[in-house]
């Protein structure tokens, strides 16, 4: 069960129903709410029905049908993010889709199926295997185990995309944190 306050998994969630709902026209949209309702036990009362409201049908298709909540003002689509970006193998893909959603998307927890969502809306070649990116992306410390069998974006993982496209910028990121330890006596020891 959801928190009350989570506003930012429930934008979320609102935002795949409407991209599901979306390539249909309105008729078949009203039948699929309504079984919807019925699914989850909800109803309207005896005179009410889904209808749509005549300013809601649109006599021209609408010029971007991907709709989503952003932090960030017009924000890129996630192809043009991962354009920019330039993820070389799976793992970094993984990355940078797990920074799309946490930054683009509001989607601070995810799981398997949204990156190989997110992978699909980003028009790049399919995982291989999914899971095994993802759990290799983990292995990395680009990501993080979260709640309930979630993941989210380590800080490493994130400053890692943001020194993208730049490689040898990115590379830094993760052996910086590797070079040097400081003791209990306080003295540096070169990590090998």
């Amino acid at each position: 069960m959801m928190k009350e306050n989570d506003s930012s998994e429930r934008a979320a969630a609102l935002q795949r129903i409407i991209a599901e709902l979306l390539p249909f026209q309105s008729e078949e949209r009203r039948k699929l709410i309504e079984t919807l309702m019925t699914f989850f036990g909800l109803s309207l009362s005896a005179n009410e029905s889904v209808e749509t409201s005549p300013t809601s049908t649109r006599p021209y298709p609408l010029p971007d049908t991907t709709f989503q909540f952003s932090e960030k003002p017009n924000a890129l689509s996630v192809k043009n993010f991962m354009l920019e970006k330039s993820p070389q193998t799976d793992v970094e893909r993984v990355a940078c889709l797990a920074y799309y959603l946490s930054h683009y998307r509001g989607t601070q927890h995810f799981k398997t199926r949204d990156i190989s969502a997110l992978s699909t809306e980003s028009a790049h070649k399919r995982f291989s295997n999914a899971a095994f990116a993802v759990e290799n992306a983990t292995k990395m410390g680009y990501l993080v185990p979260s709640i309930k069998g979630s993941k989210q974006l380590s800080a490493l993982g994130e400053r890692f995309v943001e020194a993208l496209p730049d490689r040898e910028a990115a590379r830094e990121v993760f052996e910086r944190p590797r070079q040097r330890r400081v003791s209990g006596a306080g003295k540096k020891i070169e990590k090998k």
